[in-house]
């Protein structure tokens, strides 16, 4: 058994190192060009639902690296880093970057089949309208057409529970000084997940967690969620 501490960033495996530069540059470039009117970055890398004109394959694997603040991204990667470094080592680069897109991949078929089943009954009243009526409602803050999601939690929650799978009985330690054994911390961690996540569908009327790891918020025209 080992404790698993906070350690200094360096010696940082190398897929890790990119992922952090790649996600802290994008995150960036997000900040840039928030208030834009002509570059809207989350409108054509995040996930949106499949009946929206806005979504594209290709933002299955784009949507994980886009961040919804701050917060958001530094959980995300600081997660990545504390469990993800020893995965890297154990398994080598190319194992683990398969693993980590893999993940999120996953993850972002696994969103669009539960919006698929949450919006085909809405799409299936949505063809009934007229075009007025289909324009008043697109835009409409509760319909959920074009709500996109980001963010990189899916594949660093596969990298808790591959942890957890490979080394139960190492020690986390919670705010740096409450140790607890990894398999308890991802059991609770994914209690967690899941309780916050049905309480912020309730209360958002929005279909993703609210773990900070996985993030949602909304933009104008189209609307953007984040998870």
């Amino acid at each position: 058994m080992r404790d698993i501490r906070v350690r200094g960033f360096q010696g940082i495996p190398t897929v890790i190192k990119n992922l952090l530069i790649l996600n802290a540059l994008v995150f960036f470039a997000q900040i840039t060009f928030e208030n834009s009117e002509t570059v809207r970055i989350e409108n054509w890398f995040a996930l949106h639902d499949v009946h929206s004109v806005f979504f594209r394959p290709h933002q299955l694997i784009t949507y994980m690296f886009l961040h919804g603040s701050f917060e958001h991204i530094f959980f995300n990667m600081f997660a990545l880093w504390m469990f993800g470094s020893e995965l890297e080592n154990v398994w080598g680069a190319k194992r683990f970057l398969i693993f980590y897109m893999v993940c999120g991949i996953g993850a972002g078929l696994m969103h669009l089949g539960v919006l698929y089943m949450e919006m085909e009954p809405i799409m299936a009243y949505f063809r009934t309208l007229d075009p007025v009526q289909q324009e008043e409602l697109l835009y409409s803050p509760t319909f959920k057409i074009n709500t996109a999601t980001l963010g990189a939690s899916g594949s660093v929650f596969g990298c808790l529970a591959a942890f957890g799978y490979l080394f139960p009985n190492n020690v986390v330690y919670i705010y740096f000084l409450f140790p607890l054994k990894v398999k308890w911390f991802v059991i609770i961690y994914a209690a967690a997940e899941l309780w916050l996540g049905i309480a912020n569908s309730a209360g958002d009327n929005v279909a993703a967690p609210s773990s900070r790891l996985i993030e949602s918020k909304k933009i104008p025209a189209p609307i953007m969620v984040t998870i």
